[in-house]
């Protein structure tokens, strides 16, 4: 082989060499034995899920499409996830609140609001989700009581003079194992410090607030026969 082939050679490897590390570092999620599950770290998630969060919840539109809102920097940011594919999350925006401080998920009101409890007595609100990308954070005129409430049917809440005592959630650490193979079980990750869980069963996704962002727990199998009767419920 004369120099100029073999330097030619030389540069096609390197080439493809270079573009098989682009393709296999693009995202480092962890995959079971059986493929069954997928543990994507806040890594190889969009950038603002890298950040450590306060709470979140878990939104199905009532146009299609499921959200997850993350609470981040003292409650003065919402992250709003679209994970109606839980194998392409995507960073829908980030909404810039004015609140008295950070706030937990209380409950929803009907399929389009959700009840938000500022912590410390601070009082509530009304997170508006009738646009699901834009959430909008309302406060209610007239409120004289600083924060417990009992539900009124779906759509509705009373206020009661009482304080509300905030719960004390104490992170705990969570392991991911498969066992797809019983002779050699094996720990996939560990998720430490986390604070909020949350499941969505028709594509079997677990989401894990953590220390370090947010991690999504995958299960390719489930989410494959989720979408076959989606598509089928279309089809007819």
């Amino acid at each position: 082989m004369n120099t100029k082939s073999a330097t030619f050679s030389i540069a096609i490897a390197a080439t493809f060499l270079s573009s098989a590390l682009v393709v296999s570092t693009a995202k480092a999620e962890i995959v079971s034995h059986s493929k069954d599950i997928i543990v994507d770290k806040p890594a190889d998630l969009p950038e603002p899920t890298q950040v450590p969060g306060i709470a979140f919840q878990l939104h199905s539109g009532v146009n299609g499409g499921t959200y997850l809102y993350i609470e981040q920097h003292g409650g003065d940011h919402l992250v709003v996830l679209d994970v109606t594919d839980p194998a392409q999350t995507k960073t829908v925006r980030v909404v810039n609140l004015t609140v008295p401080g950070p706030f937990d998920f209380v409950r929803p009101l009907g399929g389009t609001a959700m009840l938000v409890r500022f912590r410390n007595n601070l009082g509530v609100a009304v997170l508006d989700l009738r646009n699901a990308r834009e959430p909008v954070l309302k406060t209610v005129s007239g409120l004289q009581y600083p924060g417990h409430t009992e539900p009124l049917g779906e759509t509705g809440f009373l206020m009661v003079n009482e304080r509300h005592v905030d719960a004390q959630t104490t992170p705990r650490d969570y392991q991911v194992v498969d066992t797809s193979n019983p002779a050699d079980p094996v720990l996939l990750d560990t998720v430490k410090l986390v604070s909020n869980k949350a499941t969505r069963d028709e594509t079997g996704t677990t989401f894990l607030l953590g220390s370090e962002g947010l991690t999504i727990i995958r299960r390719p199998r489930v989410e494959a026969e989720y979408k076959v009767q989606q598509d089928t419920k279309k089809a007819n």
